[in-house]
């Protein structure tokens, strides 16, 4: 924990906070008040905060991507003190702590590495690990080379991830099979992660890889291109030759533009967020650019932010309080204490329970945000 002392770009904090917000609050309370009420609109209304079952975008699919699309933004800021200094040596040992923290918490997210079971330990199989890798390669490409060759290399990685797909085969895998179990991301995560992939388990026949379809190798190519989507949309807000004015007008017509592209190439390669396809890559990371054109906007470029600022309780500790959603069982504690409201509550017992626990978690954040105390990772 340390002490924010640098300004900050304030639309950013409040965008990541309100994903934070629909990931750990908005979303698990809403979730049990749609099974309490049991209607066919509020049921409608939550499928957009259900992911698709393969192919296809809702809402709650741009919750991810724009996760790893805000570390990209953030990334122009937070190296431009050690650029300014030309110390490159602390630079590249952040990026590291980083990448190895960021990998070491997805485990802890993931629940394996706290078993201390090894045959439930889990290499790659978290949001926090895709940030890592997608991190990593975006710091490469911004520390080494110029925005057009930044732009060409991740054009290369769209096609490269594209031409796997499309054309590399192993046995009845790939050669364009998008089906869960025969594409060939899946194939190679079988292959290099094996027995250390989610939900695989040694049987005496080999390894039952279960009823799990997200992939992580070969989308590590296209997690590289959603975090670096973001640090093209940090290299323009950190532009001061650049009129406010003009920044709104990059990052909207970008946006736009891809989610256009990532839009025509889903008829050729489909929209499928569980193995980000380059089309699902594309087609999210224009929707992350107009939401962070449409956040500057609102909170920067006509500063009508005011009554946005609780969000920056989640987004500036938003790591922090992912991992306190994901491994902290709240209620544990809630349920107990709220059980003799059940009799009056009925079928909305669970909704209160996750309210209570939304609150917690809330609670704490707070606390910490009036101390200014934040996870730095």
């Amino acid at each position: 924990m340390s002490e924010i002392k640098q300004k900050r770009l304030e639309s950013l904090d409040i965008l990541r906070g309100f994903d934070l917000f629909c990931l750990v609050a908005f979303q698990p309370v809403f979730r049990r008040l749609v099974a309490a009420i049991d209607h066919p609109v509020t049921n409608r209304i939550m499928e957009q905060f259900e992911h698709v079952a393969w192919e296809g975008f809702t809402f709650w699919d741009i919750i991810m991507p724009l996760f790893m699309f805000m570390s990209g933004v953030s990334i122009p800021f937070a190296f431009s003190k050690y650029l300014r200094e030309g110390n490159k040596k602390a630079l590249y040992s952040r990026i590291i702590k980083r990448v190895l923290l960021l990998f070491l918490f997805g485990m802890i997210c993931g629940g394996n590495l706290l078993a201390l079971d090894w045959n439930k330990i889990y290499f790659y199989s978290n949001t926090l690990q895709a940030i890592a890798i997608g991190y990593l390669i975006s710091a490469i490409l911004f520390l080494h080379f110029s925005v057009k060759w930044q732009v060409a290399v991740i054009s290369l990685l769209l096609l490269g991830y594209w031409a796997v797909m499309m054309f590399a085969t192993a046995g009845p895998f790939g050669g364009g099979n998008f089906s869960p179990d025969l594409n060939m991301a899946e194939y190679i995560d079988r292959i290099v992660l094996g027995r250390f992939r989610d939900k695989a388990t040694l049987t005496e026949n080999g390894i039952d890889f279960g009823n799990y379809h997200y992939t992580w190798i070969l989308s590590s190519l296209n997690f590289g291109v959603t975090v670096m989507t973001g640090t093209f949309a940090g290299q323009i807000l950190k532009n001061n030759v650049l009129q406010d004015k003009k920044k709104l007008v990059y990052l909207t017509v970008i946006g736009a533009s891809m989610v256009l592209a990532g839009w025509l190439w889903g008829f050729q390669m489909p929209i499928i967020k569980r193995i980000w396809t380059s089309s699902m890559t594309l087609f999210s990371s224009g929707i992350c650019f107009l939401l962070m054109a449409l956040s500057y906007y609102w909170v920067d470029y006509r500063h009508k932010g005011k009554h946005l600022q609780w969000l920056k309780i989640y987004g500036m500790n938003s790591i922090l309080a992912y991992m306190l959603f994901m491994v902290v069982n709240f209620s544990c504690i809630t349920s107990y204490l709220l059980r003799g409201t059940e009799q009056f509550l009925s079928a909305y017992f669970p909704t209160f329970v996750r309210l209570a626990d939304a609150s917690i978690l809330f609670f704490i954040l707070w606390v910490l945000f009036r101390e200014k105390k934040f996870l730095k990772v």
